[in-house]
């Protein structure tokens, strides 16, 4: 069965809706159950939720009685609540509920890297929600006790799709999403951010301005606090009409090609610029930096990396926006390969990562043809047969050959705790990588 708690209550079974417990009281109890799927929740605490301080004397047969009523409509569909020890419990093998999948799609989105991936995943989660958690079934008083952590997510997670997607220049969609809940929860000072930037970036400094107005006056009035300091800088900024406010900010040691951010060249070789699409600049105030957000960005890196010629990378390009999944699963395999590649070159004796690199590396072998330059020579190269897996294949016979040379033992990983990229070292002397600046902050300090 399909539960819907985001909202007001529904069952559905095979897509038809189904009628469950006459009573409110009945389907405030399956809701609280289906929210602590697999978990046990005892006769007191049911009482507690139900009837609050003043449960009537026969609250613990009533309890008895309404879930009876319940396993006799639910037995048909296969779903069981079971008595264990002084509780019940709903089995979380038999049946899917909204308030679930909104937990999971969050998760999805934390441990997401690409910005995009992570508006999609947190797309799909506020979707689900209809209105306030079961709206027609409880008050507001219970509605904080079962659902205080729905609600602190969903807040989170719009403030994170917000600030993703004004990173990624899409002011209109923030407005979209943020214009209908103006007013509605003014303490939470990152969506005030985020709507007055994408006021500021729509030409509307005048409206920017007026809502943070509207928001100190409901913070100091009614809390007692003034705006905290981040919010109050951007007030200064777009007072200012601070030209900075008006487009997403670059990354930091990045080189713009064919609209795409990438990397400075630092190793000296493809299979660690490869790697050095993930290593550091992760630290407190410096932007994280997972550069392949795109599949877009993975093509225009490979023909950057002289791995693709230019016809190619537009080939490429074009297939991913014809074939939009199929692009998704090659930018989340190259991701995978990269993760198992860095291993390879810092934990040489990891050998599950070794012969997982070694498989992709077989695949490339297999497709590769040799062909002769512009310039006369010989080479290696990937096929447009080998599609939108072909950066993925390049990169793994540059890394073959890496990895099968004796440079590779000269790989060294910038200790800088906010870079860590990987660069050859040919001389044995180099502590730093050749970005230099990760390193000069601290050289004086530890000359002294």
């Amino acid at each position: 069965m399909d539960f819907r708690l985001l909202g007001p209550f529904e069952a559905r079974h095979e897509g038809e809706r189904v009628t469950l417990g006459g009573r409110r009281q009945e389907r405030c109890l399956l809701a609280i159950l289906l929210l602590e799927a697999g978990r046990v929740v005892t006769t007191a605490r049911l009482i507690d939720l139900l009837w609050g301080d003043a449960p009537p004397g026969s609250a613990r047969g009533t309890v008895h009685t309404y879930i009876g009523r319940l396993r006799a409509r639910l037995r048909p569909y296969g779903l069981h609540v079971e008595t264990r020890h002084d509780g019940y419990m709903a089995d979380p093998g038999l049946h899917t509920t909204d308030a679930r999948e909104f937990l999971d799609l969050v998760a999805e989105a934390a441990v997401a890297g690409d910005p995009g991936e992570q508006v999609r995943c947190h797309d799909k989660a506020l979707a689900l929600w209809r209105g306030p958690l079961l709206a027609d079934v409880i008050d507001e008083r219970l509605r904080g006790r079962l659902g205080g952590r729905l609600a602190e997510l969903r807040l989170s997670a719009l403030e994170q799709r917000a600030e993703n997607q004004l990173a990624m220049g899409l002011h209109e969609r923030v407005l979209a999403d943020l214009t209908p809940l103006a007013g509605e929860v003014p303490s939470r000072e990152r969506l005030v951010a985020a709507q007055m930037t994408a006021l500021y970036r729509s030409g509307r400094q005048a409206d920017a301005l007026e809502l943070y107005r509207h928001t100190r006056h409901v913070l100091v009035t009614e809390l007692g606090i003034e705006p905290g300091p981040a919010l109050a800088t951007l007030h200064d900024r777009i007072l200012r009409a601070d030209r900075r406010l008006d487009r997403p900010p670059a990354p930091l040691y990045a080189v713009r090609v064919r609209e795409e951010w990438l990397p400075w060249s630092t190793s000296g070789h493809p299979a660690l610029e490869f790697c050095n699409t993930y290593a550091g600049w992760g630290a407190p105030g410096l932007p994280g930096a997972e550069w392949l957000r795109h599949y877009s960005t993975l093509a225009v890196w490979a023909g950057h990396m002289d791995l693709a010629d230019d016809p190619l990378v537009d080939r490429l390009l074009q297939q991913a926006r014809e074939r939009p999944d199929e692009a998704a699963a090659a930018l989340e395999e190259a991701r995978g390969f990269r993760a198992r590649l860095h291993a390879c070159f810092t934990e040489p004796q990891d050998a599950g990562a070794f012969n997982a690199v070694a498989a992709v590396v077989q695949d490339a072998a297999g497709s590769a043809v040799f062909t002769r330059g512009d310039d006369g020579l010989g080479r290696w190269r990937l096929p447009p047969g080998a599609g939108l897996r072909l950066p993925l294949l390049a990169t793994a016979r540059s890394a073959a050959e890496l990895l099968a040379d004796p440079r590779r033992f000269t790989i060294r990983a910038c200790p800088s705790d906010d870079c860590g990229w990987l660069f050859l070292d040919h001389s044995g002397r180099r502590r730093w990588c050749s970005l230099a600046t990760c390193g000069s902050r601290r050289a004086p300090a530890e000359a002294g």
